[in-house]
This record gives structure tokens, sequence and C-alpha cells, in this order.
């Protein structure tokens, strides 16, 4: 099959979205139909292109989230953690970042990003500073974060299922170069946002007079949800073992909290982003037309004859290679169609498993570079446009951009010292 017309419509809508020309999930779904109408794709093709684990994970969770809000708890940790912080609107980006990081790595970064977003538009507007700077810096921290273990970032539980690698496995592996690429991210955030986070006197001390208490509307609600989404996240701890996915124990915990709370799901339903999750079902299709045609395969093949059987060149390649496809590329279905790459490279003599962990870093971390690079970047960004805060994809870049070639190049002394030394 020609792999021309899956190149063009891929370059056109990501030119598109890169220079914010229409709206995401218009663009998206146009550049899938594009590839259905040219033939590149039929749309049976296209529709099992979609990893609808990931479309109703996020649907779930983001019912979930608005039920929360309808607590008051979002308002409450808000001015709880502007507290924490002393009303520094620096510190408060710092603290927020590990707040980020932390959730991630114990709950997937679009499920943090979900929660902490409307956190951070309060906060903002209580200290008169834009949110931006924090939304930033908290995509940022959530992928970096959900690095760390097998259900913080969905292409790790793809890794994790082709190479047989538990929970564990990735966080006595994951974890220990998360760290180090988080530490390495706040001497870079600091000075990036420090002139941007300017609160005046009155501001702050009118932010740490605020009460609390008062925020909470619903005190039954508020317990009967903070259990529904502790055992949520118990059932992602345990979905693997279950044998069930990650979006099954979205769908049972929104489910299990719309009955037990006795709302109208009608008016829930209405809350849920449904342009976030349609932009992701045309860029599922849109990278499938690579897929399709053999050009992402053909990168990984070009890897493979490129570095021979020289362990340190194939799983440095790699690391690199998936670190800067998954800028552009989402990292889910690219994270798919490396699998096998690494079970070819595993077949010439190479050490497997650096392998696994080199693929599962550059993917993880490379998705920090652009807005469109992985799924938190992508609802971040939409939540933000919705509330009168976008977030451009230039000004994004700069730091991200950045915060990936440092975190890459961390990853590969972390991976040269630790299994290729």
């Amino acid at each position: 099959m020609d792999a021309w017309p899956a190149a063009a419509v891929f370059l056109v809508t990501y030119a598109l979205i890169a220079l914010g020309r229409g709206h995401l999930s218009i663009v998206a779904l146009g550049g899938a139909l594009a590839l259905i109408l040219l033939g590149v794709v039929s749309q049976d093709e296209a529709f099992a292109a979609v990893d609808w684990n990931v479309i109703f994970l996020l649907a779930g969770m983001m019912v979930l989230a608005a039920i929360l809000r309808r607590t008051g708890v979002f308002g409450w940790l808000a001015v709880r953690t502007v507290k924490l912080a002393g009303g520094d609107p620096l510190r408060l980006l710092v603290l927020l970042a590990i707040v980020a990081a932390a959730m991630s790595a114990l709950l997937d970064n679009v499920t943090t990003v979900i929660l902490v977003a409307p956190v951070t538009l309060y906060i903002a507007s209580v200290l008169g500073v834009s949110p931006v700077p924090y939304l930033t810096a908290e995509i940022l921290a959530s992928n970096i974060g959900g690095t760390a273990t097998l259900i913080g970032d969905p292409p790790n539980i793809l890794v994790g299922s082709a190479a047989g690698l538990g929970f564990t496995d990735f966080l006595a592996n994951m974890a220990p170069a998360a760290v180090l690429v988080f530490l390495a991210f706040l001497v870079v955030a600091i000075p990036t946002f420090r002139g941007e986070l300017a609160a005046s006197a009155e501001r702050r001390e009118a932010a740490l007079a605020i009460d609390e208490s008062a925020f909470i509307a619903d005190h039954r609600l508020l317990r009967l949800g903070l259990v529904v989404l502790g055992l949520t996240t118990l059932g992602f701890l345990f979905a693997s073992t279950l044998g069930q996915q990650p979006a099954t124990v979205a769908l049972l915990g929104a489910t299990a909290l719309v009955v037990l709370a006795r709302l109208d799901p009608e008016e829930l339903l209405r809350e849920i982003d449904w342009s976030t999750l349609l932009f992701f079902v045309g860029l599922f299709i849109v990278v499938e037309g690579l897929v399709a045609t053999g050009i992402i395969g053909s990168l990984g093949r070009a890897l493979g004859d490129a570095t021979g059987e020289d362990a340190i060149v194939a799983t440095l390649g790699l690391l690199w290679l998936s670190g800067g496809i998954s800028a552009v590329v989402n990292n889910i279905p690219y994270t798919a169609t490396m699998i096998p790459v690494v079970g070819e490279l595993a077949a010439r003599g190479l050490p497997e498993e650096p392998l696994w962990w080199a693929l599962a870093l550059g993917v993880c971390l490379g998705g920090n570079a652009t807005l469109v690079g992985a799924s938190a970047n992508v609802v971040v960004a939409n939540v933000a446009a919705g509330a009168g805060h976008p977030i451009s994809f230039g000004q994004f870049l700069r730091i991200g951009g950045l915060v990936v070639v440092i975190s890459l190049a961390i990853a590969s002394v972390y991976l040269w010292l630790r299994y290729l030394s």
C-alpha cells in the first residue's frame, strides 16, 4: 500500500494541531475520515485501531471526577494546598507538581490530571495568577510520575503485558529513573515559571484567610465518593491479576457511584468531555494510517539493521527513537507497534530486559515534549481552553522539549550504568 497518502494526512493533521487551526476534535476526526475516503484504511480497520480501553477509562474517570466536584472537595483541597504553601505561588507550583507525580504513580496520569486540574483552576483564581504555569507543570510531573509504575501510564500496561513484567518489576526498575528525572524537572521548572507567578500580598492574605470547611457541600456524597474512588484505585492495582482492563474498573466505579448516590445519569453524561474523547478516536485512526502502511514498522526495522548486535547502541537508540516519535505520535499506538521490534532485537541475541525498559522510558518521557504527545497533555489542554486559559502548542513545546531532552539524557545514563556497563 502506498505510504504517501497516510504520511500526507498525518503531517497536515499535526500541522493544523500545532498551529491551532481548528478545533482539536474536528481536526483529528477530519484526518481520520480522509484516510478512510482515500482507502488507506477501511472503516472496520479504523474502528479496530481505536484503543477503547483508553476511551472508556477516560469516560469513567470523568464521571467520577464530576461527582466528586459536586461535593466541593476540590475547593477544599485547593485552599488546604495554598495554606500548606504559605500562599507563595512558586512554592505552590512545586507542591502541586509533587502531588501530581505521586498520584500518577498510583493512579494513571490521565486520572490524576482530571482530578487535579479543577483544583488548580480555583487556586489560580484565588491568587490572581494565570493557571497555565501550574497546569503545564502538572502535565510534565504527572507523565514523569506515571513512568514509575505499571499502572501509571497506559504504555507501561502494554509493555508489562507483552514482557510478562508485573507491578513490582516496574517499581524496582522504572521508579529510580523517574525520581531522578523529576528532580531535574524541578530544576528546570522553578526558574522557568518564577517570573509568571507573582501574587500580591493582599491576594495571598485573602487566600490564607479562606475557611476551607465551607467548601464541602455534601458530606454524605463526599464520604461515598472517596470510598468508591479508593476501591477504584485498588481495582487499578489488581486489575491485571484479576484479568480485567483499567477501563472496566473505571466504568465499574463510575456506575457504582451513580447508583449508590442516586444521581441522574443523563445529567452526569453531559459533564463528560466528549470533545477530548472524540479527539482521541480521530488520533488513533490517523496513527493507524502510519502503522497500516508500514511507516512506523520500517523505522523499527531500520533501528535493528543499524544497531546490529551492539547492546548499548540498540538500547539507547530505541530510547531516543521512542522519545522522539512519542513527542508527536500518541505513545499508546506507537508502543503497540514497537513491541514486536523489541522481540526482533532480542532474537538477534541482544539482552531483552534493558530494551523493554528503554521502550517504556522513551515513550513515557517523550510524551512530555508536545501537547499531543500523551493523553494527559490533551486532557489538560482541553480543560484549560474550556476555562478560558488556552495553552499554546509553542508555549508548551518550549519547556516540554527541554524537559524531554534532559529526561532522555538522564535515562540514557541510568540504562547504561544499571544494565549495560
